[in-house]
């Protein structure tokens, strides 16, 4: 799931060509060779547009197959459609395992850094936003049925449907050390019936920690005397993050997605 600008900005330019989208659709029912892929679609650039929807995070290359990612079958459907009903609680829930780690790509946020697609089976469903007591910096999205959890500068999502992205991930062995505590704290919580609690705690966000990650420059583009003042008017919900035009240049790209986690807390 992107955070940043620029991701965004690939998976619009992704989704905007119609022989990306009939390749995105082909995928939305089974996976697809390339073979197979190629008789349908009869584009000699049909390479060019698989590399583009990969990079966007919308499919994905399984050894010969092509499938459609968790993301890009969210961008597919409809906005309407229901979403994945919550458990009450553990109870049936069977204890998961990391069973693969499908991609490891260079993070667009930050080049030295990566972002991975792994799976976890079997798929937690509607136990997931069980979960979100777990995690000290978590938030369940009820939107997207995903669970979303801060470690750091690391971001990671937790799907109902079994599959997991990280950012900002230095290298694989980070990625498995990461990917091991999080099947052990998830089966810790399954083994001893775990239950969602509206008391859990949350991570305690104040003006000072948004001001941090902000610019600094006092440039008044946003309608603030200073980065500090705005600080405490995005604390107060009584102005936006895109108010401040700074943090959609390149270098504060990590900052935004920093910001953008912190103000799910509020």
């Amino acid at each position: 799931m992107p955070g940043s600008p620029e991701e965004m900005k690939l998976v619009s330019n992704a989704m905007s060509n119609a022989i990306r989208r009939k390749i995105m659709t082909l995928l939305k029912d089974s996976s697809m060779s390339r073979e197979d892929m190629s008789k349908a679609i009869g584009h000699p650039m049909l390479d060019y547009h698989l590399q583009l929807l990969q990079q966007a995070g919308l499919t994905e290359i399984m050894g010969e197959k092509l499938e459609l990612t968790d993301f890009g079958r969210n961008m597919l459907e409809p906005r309407n459609k229901k979403p994945v009903e919550p458990k009450k609680d553990l109870l049936g829930t069977k204890p998961i395992e990391v069973v693969e780690i499908r991609q490891f790509l260079p993070c667009i946020a930050d080049n030295s850094k990566y972002r991975i697609i792994a799976r976890m089976e079997p798929p937690l469903e509607g136990a997931v936003k069980l979960l979100e007591p777990l995690y000290p910096r978590a938030r369940y999205s009820e939107n997207l049925g995903v669970l979303i959890i801060q470690k750091g500068s690391i971001i990671i999502t937790v799907y109902s449907t079994g599959n997991v992205t990280m950012t900002m991930i230095s290298d694989t062995d980070e990625a498995e050390e990461i990917l091991n505590d999080l099947m052990k704290s998830i089966n810790d919580a399954i083994r001893k019936g775990i239950k969602a609690s509206s008391s859990g705690e949350k991570v305690r966000v104040d003006h000072n920690e948004i001001y941090k990650y902000l610019p600094g420059t006092n440039c008044h583009i946003c309608g603030e005397q200073s980065c500090y003042s705005f600080a405490i008017r995005l604390m107060a919900k009584e102005t936006t993050l895109d108010r401040c035009t700074p943090l959609l240049e390149q270098k504060y790209t990590v900052n935004l997605e920093h910001l953008k986690v912190l103000m799910e807390y509020l």
